[in-house]
C-alpha cells in the first residue's frame, strides 16, 4: 500500500542537526523513508558541554545540506512532500530558530503545511512509529535535559506524573564524569568505568525513595558524589571505577522505587488496559545497567518494556516528522507563519512548575 502521507521533518533543539523523510501508510503505519543526523560532539567536547553560540553556528552550516540529502536518500523532491514538521522547542533557542525559521521558509515557498512540534511530543509518540503502541501508555524521558514520567493518552494529551526538581539524570552523569576527569558525554564514560569497579563501595543517597510522589532529584547524590571523590584525593583508576559503578547502583534503585511506584498508578487507574507498557526515551536510555533494571520491573508488574533504537531515542528528525504526521491524521490544525519558538515548553502546560518559571513560561 502506498504512502498517503509524506513529511519533512527537521531537529535543531540542542547540539544535533537532524532531517528524515517519514510516511504514514493508509492502515496508520509508519514508515522511515530517511534519516540523517550531523553530531556536534567534537565541537563542544573540548568544553565538557554544550555551547549555544557554537551550536547555533553549527546549525545554520549544516541544516540546508541535511534536507537536501534526507530527499535525496528518500528519492523525492520537496514537491513530493506533504508538509513541514520543525522543532518548535523546548531547547537552545538559537538552535530553534534555524531549525524553525527554515521550516517557515520551505513552507512558504512551497505552500506546504508548517507544523512546530513540541520535542518532548516526538519522544513521547516514537514508540508508535516503531512498535505501533496504543494509547495509553506511561513514557519516561532521560537526557541531558529531561527526567520525566508522562502519561501519554493520546496526541497532544499528555500528563506529567512526575519530574525531576533539580538537575536532570544526564546532567548528573555529565557532572560526575567531570568532577572525575572523564570525557564528555558523561553518561558512556561513566558507564564504562563503573564496569570494573565495586558498586557496593560507597554508600550514595537514594533521593526520595519511599516517598508518594513520582518526581526524581539528583543533587544531593551529584554533591554525595563530590564528597566521595573529595576525601580519598588523588583518585585511582580503581577509585574512579568504584564511584561510577556505586553512582549507578544508587540510580538504578532511585529509579526502581520512582517508577515502580508509576506502574503501580498506572495499573489502579487504568485497569481495563489489557497489556500496559512502559516507554524509555532519551540518551540514557542507552545505558545497559538502567536498562537492566527497568526491564526487570516491568517484568514484575507484567508491563511491557518499549524502548525504540537508540537512534530514535536520542535527538532525530523523525521523530519530530512522525509527530507532525500524528498531528495530521488526527486533524490538528498546521501552525501559521508567526509561531514562534520556546525555549520552555512543558507538554503538561496543567502541570505544577517544580523547577521555576522565567518570562518563557515553565520550564519543560
Amino acid at each position: 500500500m502506498a504512502p498517503f502521507l509524506r513529511i519533512l521533518g527537521i531537529e535543531t533543539s540542542c547540539d544535533e542537526t537532524a532531517a528524515a523523510v517519514v510516511a504514514r501508510h493508509a492502515d496508520g503505519r509508519g514508515e522511515i523513508l530517511s534519516d540523517v543526523v550531523f553530531s556536534q560532539l567534537e565541537e563542544h567536547s573540548a568544553y565538557g558541554g554544550v555551547v549555544p553560540e557554537i551550536a547555533a553556528r553549527a546549525h545554520v552550516e549544516a541544516v540546508d545540506g541535511l534536507i537536501e540529502e534526507a530527499l535525496a536518500r528518500a528519492n523525492l523532491s520537496l514537491s513530493d512532500i506533504d508538509a513541514i514538521a520543525a522543532t518548535s522547542g523546548p531547547g537552545l533557542i538559537g538552535g530553534l530558530l534555524v531549525g524553525l525559521m527554515t521550516g517557515k521558509a520551505i513552507s512558504l515557498a512551497t505552500g506546504k503545511p508548517l507544523y512546530a512540534i513540541n520535542h518532548l511530543e516526538g519522544h513521547a509518540l516514537t514508540a508508535r512509529l516503531t512498535d505501533g503502541l496504543s494509547f495509553p501508555y506511561l513514557m519516561l524521558l532521560v537526557s541531558g535535559g529531561h527526567t520525566q514520567l508522562i502519561l501519554v493518552k493520546g496526541v497532544g494529551e499528555y500528563e506529567r506524573w512526575g519530574t525531576t526538581i533539580d538537575d536532570a539524570l544526564g546532567e548528573a552523569f555529565d557532572k560526575t564524569a567531570k568532577l572525575l576527569g572523564l570525557p564528555y558525554p558523561g553518561g558512556p564514560a561513566v558507564e564504562k568505568a563503573a564496569v570494573s569497579g565495586n558498586p557496593d563501595r560507597f554508600a550514595l543517597p537514594r533521593p526520595l525513595v519511599g516517598e508518594a510522589r513520582l518526581d526524581f532529584s539528583f543533587s544531593g547524590l551529584k554533591t554525595a558524589v563530590r564528597q566521595a571523590a573529595t576525601e580519598i584525593v588523588p583518585l585511582s583508576d580503581q577509585d574512579v571505577a568504584d564511584i561510577c559503578a556505586s553512582f549507578q547502583k544508587a540510580i538504578s534503585r532511585t529509579l526502581r522505587d520512582r517508577i515502580g511506584r508509576g506502574l503501580a498508578r498506572f495499573k489502579t487507574e487504568y485497569p481495563d488496559v489489557a497489556q500496559p507498557a512502559l516507554v524509555v526515551a532519551g540518551g540514557v536510555a542507552a545505558n545497559r545497567d538502567l536498562r537492566r533494571t527497568l526491564q526487570s520491573l516491568c517484568s514484575e508488574h507484567r508491563f511491557d518494556f518499549v524502548a525504540p533504537p537508540m537512534n530514535l531515542c536520542t535527538d532525530n528528525a523523525s521523530m519530530i516528522a512522525w509527530a507532525g504526521l500524528e498531528r495530521m491524521a488526527s486533524e490538528v490544525p498546521p501552525d501559521t507563519l508567526d509561531v514562534a519558538p520556546r525555549s520552555r515548553w512543558p507538554l503538561d502546560s496543567q502541570a505544577q512548575t517544580l523547577l521555576g518559571s522565567g518570562k518563557r513560561g515553565a520550564k519543560a
